[in-house]
């Protein structure tokens, strides 16, 4: 049986208080999820010990952390000119790994390198974002956790917004705790193929979240979804599939996002 996560676009915060989150991850077990994914933020919105406590207790396992968050509500970015934002964003994420590992979870890092208005100039953003991976990836060979870089599209992000991009940048960082993860929504604007990056990263894909092209619920648009699963099976890749809703409120997106997955699964 496939392994699905469900993302938490807002923080426990969002909640009004602790109780009222732990009830939503209850809510997420209880529709069949396997595991929760979130964004890590400053101040974190939540409290790790209760957090822990409460996956454990609940049955829900946090897949995966991500770090989005640091770059639009902290102003850290990697690719910055100005070295004191980035070592402080090198710092964030160190800190992080320890978080992720305490959870056995990955580190999802994308956004946090940057637009092109913070760095317009490749020849500057992309040694910068490669030397302070390379700080964060020692962290997280320390603490032994995964950073899942992700190839996100231009709209969202300004470097790497390809799987070639994420590639070359992960062999010019030479760890083996940073590795390339795959996201349809940004496959279907950036690739020629939704199936071909699959198949180029083969049991190399660190993680895999699932979104409808319209960022809705799936099924409202056009993402050939039997195709990606047939994909994901060739290849062997057994890790979890994160699902993500980007215009609805979980509330509203969860149950119907479970149902049409596990209905396509045949289970």
């Amino acid at each position: 049986m496939r392994k699905l996560s469900y993302i938490m676009v807002d923080g426990p915060d969002a909640f009004g208080s602790f109780e009222a989150f732990s009830d939503v991850l209850r809510h997420l077990k209880d529709l069949g999820y396997d595991g929760v994914e979130l964004n890590l933020a400053r101040p974190q919105g939540f409290e790790t010990d209760t957090l822990a406590r409460f996956t454990r207790e609940i049955g829900l396992p946090v897949v995966s952390f991500m770090t989005g968050t640091h770059y639009f509500g902290e102003g850290l970015c990697l690719s910055s000119p100005d070295a004191s934002i980035r070592r402080s964003a090198v710092e964030r994420l160190q800190e992080c790994t320890e978080i992720a590992a305490r959870f056995g979870a990955l580190l999802v890092v994308g956004q946090i390198q940057g637009f092109r208005t913070d760095e317009p100039d490749l020849g500057f953003a992309l040694p910068r974002i490669r030397d302070a991976l390379k700080q964060v990836a020692d962290s997280a060979e320390k603490n032994q956790t995964t950073i899942a870089l992700e190839p996100v599209n231009h709209l969202q992000c300004g470097f790497n917004n390809t799987l070639a991009e994420v590639m070359e940048m992960t062999d010019r960082i030479g760890s083996p705790r940073v590795k390339p993860m795959l996201d349809t929504i940004h496959i279907n604007i950036e690739e020629t193929s939704l199936t071909e990056p699959i198949f180029r990263l083969g049991k190399n894909i660190a993680h895999f979240h699932l979104c409808e092209t319209n960022g809705d619920l799936p099924g409202s648009g056009h993402l050939d979804f039997p195709s990606v699963f047939e994909a994901l099976d060739d290849v062997g890749y057994d890790g979890f599939v994160s699902a993500k809703v980007y215009r609805r409120p979980l509330s509203e997106a969860a149950e119907p996002t479970i149902r049409h997955l596990r209905t396509l699964l045949g289970g």
